[in-house]
């Protein structure tokens, strides 16, 4: 979900699967009113909720800003005929990393 989605979704009730492991941060003061802010806007919405999303959604745009580093395989061709290289920068591995802690953590939350 991206940043700009997150106030219509808020609206609307939104569910998502949920890891069992709890993560705890001390907010900076600023960040701190603004979620204050946040909760009094959307009431629908728990601190937990909102800072949950809030973390999806600029994980998912910090993901699509990592910049492209062209390999030399290509993988496909655009509709012009083009080749299309894999990308060996930061994505793919941030991606097949993501996948093999998602699939450890499932495991913990199955035993």
């Amino acid at each position: 979900m991206r940043i700009e989605e997150l106030a219509s979704n808020w609206e609307a009730e939104a569910t998502g699967e949920v890891a069992l492991f709890e993560y705890a941060v001390q907010l900076p003061l600023d960040d701190a009113a603004k979620l204050e802010a946040l909760t009094e806007l959307f009431p629908r919405r728990n601190r937990q909720q909102l800072i949950s999303e809030l973390l999806s959604a600029a994980m998912d745009d910090l993901v699509s800003c990592l910049p492209y580093v062209q390999g030399e395989r290509i993988i496909s061709r655009d509709e012009m005929g083009d080749p299309i290289y894999e990308d060996v920068g930061l994505t793919p591995a941030y991606l097949r990393l993501a996948q093999q802690h998602r699939r450890r953590l499932q495991g913990d939350m199955e035993e």
